[in-house]
């Protein structure tokens, strides 16, 4: 953190973000060397699929766009793919030559560094979910449902990276309180939840509205909202394994969104075998069962 006394508000946050480089993950500058080294037989496929690893890097693309691009074209920027497109090849390795890294980041921190990269592969494991469902649910766009539960949870890595400290104290009360939940704890400590200063950045960085919609929860009452936000609480839920409770009412939730039986959703889900026979007995039973 360059001023040790933490931010005194939601603008004060933003101001020490932006004035910050975002760092990506290590492993994703090994990638995008490799990828640098053969740049003439890497295609556009290739380099979204490195970004979609990395929510931080995702996140650098969609806030560099919006400050290269023409307006119109800039609202029409909803997936890493068409950023990439609009961009080119050379050019894009030319705008991320060299990016500080994560691990460097906060390499003197291991622990801050181990509570950031759990949250990295939380969000990467939410984005697989909302993936899968939007696909099963035929989504028009599925590549926009997965980048909204990949970046879903960015404004938690900044604070990692941005005040290790604060971001420990949070865990450390969700930790000794297992009833207490993540707004709450973040307002304690923060002075105000996540959410809000995730909206804010995503605002600063003037992403598309479509994203902008589907990463607040407020929208949840929409569809491909729903699917988003139930992919982050699941994720989020079995960070640590399958013993919280609040999996269950997960299941029931993403079992109403797809309409499909609870066996069906487990098998998808790939759930350990030693943990079935719980989340079986608990089912209520879905809306429709299907395939």
């Amino acid at each position: 953190m360059l001023d040790k006394r933490p931010p005194r508000d939601l603008a004060a946050w933003l101001s020490l973000i932006s004035s910050q480089e975002i760092p990506v993950l290590r492993q994703t500058v090994r990638r995008l060397d490799e990828a640098r080294e053969n740049i003439d037989r890497v295609g556009g496929r290739e380099i979204t699929d490195i970004v979609l690893q990395d929510p931080l890097l995702a996140i650098r693309v969609l806030a560099y766009i919006q400050s290269v691009g023409s307006r119109r074209l800039r609202g029409d920027i909803t997936n890493i793919a068409s950023a990439v497109m609009m961009l080119g090849i050379e050019p894009f390795f030319r705008a991320f030559d060299r990016p500080q890294t994560l691990e460097a980041r906060l390499g003197p921190q291991p622990a801050a560094l181990l509570g950031v990269l759990q949250v990295v592969l939380r969000s990467q494991r939410a984005s697989r979910y909302a993936h899968e469902w939007a696909f099963a649910r035929h989504d028009m766009n599925v590549e926009e449902v997965a980048l909204a539960a990949l970046l879903h949870d960015t404004a938690e890595i900044l604070v990692w990276c941005t005040a290790p400290e604060l971001a420990i104290e949070v865990r450390q009360r969700q930790q000794s309180d297992r009833s207490l939940r993540s707004g709450i704890a973040q307002q304690a400590v923060l002075g105000f939840p996540l959410a809000e200063l995730q909206l804010a950045l995503c605002h600063a960085w003037r992403l598309p509205e479509l994203l902008l919609t589907m990463i607040d929860d407020g929208n949840a009452h929409l569809p491909r909202v729903r699917n988003v936000k139930l992919a982050v609480d699941l994720a989020r839920h079995t960070a640590d394994g399958w013993a919280d409770p609040a999996i269950a009412d997960d299941l029931n939730a993403v079992q109403d969104l797809l309409h499909i039986g609870r066996e069906t959703l487990l098998g998808r889900l790939q759930v350990p075998p030693e943990v079935l026979p719980r989340f079986i007995r608990d089912d209520r039973g879905p809306a429709t069962v299907g395939p």
